[in-house]
């Protein structure tokens, strides 16, 4: 059988793109956090950043670039 598809509030999708965009965590850690789906968290992000008129992520994930620790 077929998965069945969730749907998340517009509070939910905002807050979960806040802890990517706010804690610079990875999408990764983000969406298995929340168990979701890196893609779909990855589409909040992106338009989490178009809301508010900043830099867009680029097309690649933010989980396979680098992170500096301090």
């Amino acid at each position: 059988m077929g998965a069945t598809k969730r749907r998340f509030t517009l509070e939910f999708r905002i807050e979960a793109a806040h802890r990517v965009i706010d804690s610079g965590r990875t999408v990764r850690e983000v969406a298995q956090e929340l168990s979701l789906v890196e893609h779909s968290l990855y589409k909040w992000v992106r338009d989490g950043h178009r809301l508010r008129g900043g830099v867009q992520v680029p097309e690649t994930s933010r989980s396979h670039q680098p992170r500096e620790l301090s």
